[in-house]
């Protein structure tokens, strides 16, 4: 190892190589506090050449490493492991080009999400994608774990806005996938890229999709007095032919919490449960809307509806429903957040089964989730250092995404399958299912050194089907 930091060092210079147990710290994890591993080093790039030479490096020395963007994860994507080295890809934040005409920008991988839409506000475009943690994600990073966010009910999440990228490979050769166009010329490997949890290569451009500003925005807030009676809310929009930019449910423990914090929005702390609604389009055709979805709100149940005055109460409204995960910080070291996906005619019963689970085990449990597309985010605050309140945050994490998969669900949304949901990808796909997963993988990285120990399970499967795998078996934790 000493002889590839001297490597890495002479490659980035001695100031963007950290190797010193204090510097390696805040990187034995990303947003999920539970999994942890110290890497070898961490390496800063500041340009492709420097990844592929990174690279080539960690290849010759037959040791495994990990791209990381912000590390603001919540899956353990971005944790090295088996000793293995971090490619830190936040200093690639460059915006290498924006077209209006083409609506598209030309990013590298370290540029912080909400930034770019501020880069091309005054084209009268954004980016669409927009994850909770967007002041601090990287586009790369969204890359990697298939982001989506608030608004993913009408714009999609970040594959639907992905063109082309630039990957080096494991190998350390560089490849262009895709086109400016968004139709590739032959197989969709972006689309095999985009969601592969950094398991297939590093990427190191990305060209996106921009999208035009709308014309006109609304954002209500619903009050409900319990969570299931917004779920109804939700399903009769829907049901109704309407297809809002968003569709936000947030329970009386979150507003709890975040009324008592620095994202304090003057929400009703008596509420059940909040509902918050973003309509945009046409000045024409959103006034109806909004007529529309009060109406279904009151029949629902709601107690009152509220359309925001202006833009500073809809900025407000927003604040509070992003910075839930943030309040949550206020409650306790730790935070375990799930991203299963449910049917919306499953989100009464799932609920009160999350709920249910979460009070059963005595544990602090709270939910603030994308409604529209049925992708929960029952979140759980404790402390680690705890043993027995550990213990019970799994067994409970372990009961909620059994009780999603039974309800149709799937076990990720948008967070990805990383160390976090690994060994529960068998409830939901076969030995067949994986094995031509693992075959893809394979095709891109045949030895494993790129992001090893992530998605698939450390079960004899993984190594019966690839006899040359590195030992996924023996992934350490602390």
């Amino acid at each position: 190892m000493s002889e590839l930091i001297a490597k890495l060092r002479d490659i980035v210079g001695p100031a963007a190589c950290l190797s010193r147990p204090e510097e390696l710290l805040v990187y034995e994890a990303d947003g999920l506090t539970v999994h942890s591993a110290r890497p070898g080093a961490v390496v800063l790039p500041s340009h492709r050449d420097q990844v592929v030479a990174i690279v080539r490096a960690c290849r010759e020395a037959g040791v495994p490493f990990v791209p990381r963007g912000a590390g603001t994860g919540l899956s353990g994507g971005a944790v090295a492991l088996e000793d293995g080295i971090v490619i830190e890809c936040s200093r690639m934040q460059r915006i290498l080009e924006v077209s209006p005409e083409d609506r598209l920008a030309v990013v590298q991988p370290g540029v912080i999400n909400a930034e770019l839409s501020k880069a091309v506000k005054h084209h009268g475009l954004f980016y669409a994608p927009d994850p909770s943690s967007q002041a601090a994600c990287t586009i790369g990073g969204n890359v990697a774990e298939n982001s989506g966010g608030p608004h993913t009910l009408k714009y999609g999440t970040t594959t639907d806005h992905v063109l082309a990228l630039e990957l080096v490979l494991p190998d350390g050769e560089c490849v262009r996938l895709g086109s400016p166009t968004g139709v590739p010329a032959g197989l969709d490997l972006v689309g095999a890229v985009v969601g592969g949890e950094g398991t297939l290569g590093i990427v190191t451009e990305i060209t996106v999709r921009l999208t035009p500003i709308p014309p006109r925005v609304e954002t209500l807030l619903a009050i409900f007095p319990d969570v299931v009676s917004a779920c109804r809310a939700v399903g009769s929009v829907i049901q109704s032919g309407l297809v809002p930019a968003a569709l936000e449910i947030v329970d009386r423990r979150t507003i709890e919490a975040v009324e008592a914090s620095v994202y304090a929005a003057g929400l009703p702390t008596d509420a059940g449960a909040v509902l918050i609604v973003e309509l945009d389009g046409a000045p024409e055709a959103v006034a109806g809307q909004v007529e529309r979805v009060r109406e279904h709100a009151r029949s629902a149940g709601a107690s009152g509806v509220e359309v925001a005055r202006d833009e500073a109460e809809r900025v407000r409204f927003w604040r509070a429903r992003k910075g839930a995960f943030g309040a949550m910080g206020r409650l306790a070291p730790d935070l375990y957040v799930h991203d299963a996906v449910v049917p919306r005619s499953k989100l009464p019963e799932v609920l009160a089964t999350v709920c249910e689970i979460g009070d059963r085990h005595r544990l602090n449990l709270c939910n603030v989730f994308h409604a529209g597309d049925g992708n929960l985010h029952p979140n759980i605050c404790f402390d680690r250092r705890d043993a027995d309140e550990l213990a019970r945050v799994m067994t409970a994490g372990e009961e909620i995404l059994r009780a999603c998969i039974e309800a149709g669900g799937v076990i990720s949304g948008e967070h990805g399958i990383g160390t976090e949901k690994r060994e529960f990808m068998g409830l939901v796909y076969s030995d067949d299912d994986l094995e031509a997963m693992l075959r893809l993988r394979a095709a891109f990285d045949p030895e494993r050194v790129c992001n090893p120990g992530k998605v698939f399970p450390s079960t004899r499967f993984c190594a019966e089907s690839n006899p040359k795998a590195r030992g996924y078996d023996r992934v350490p934790f602390e």
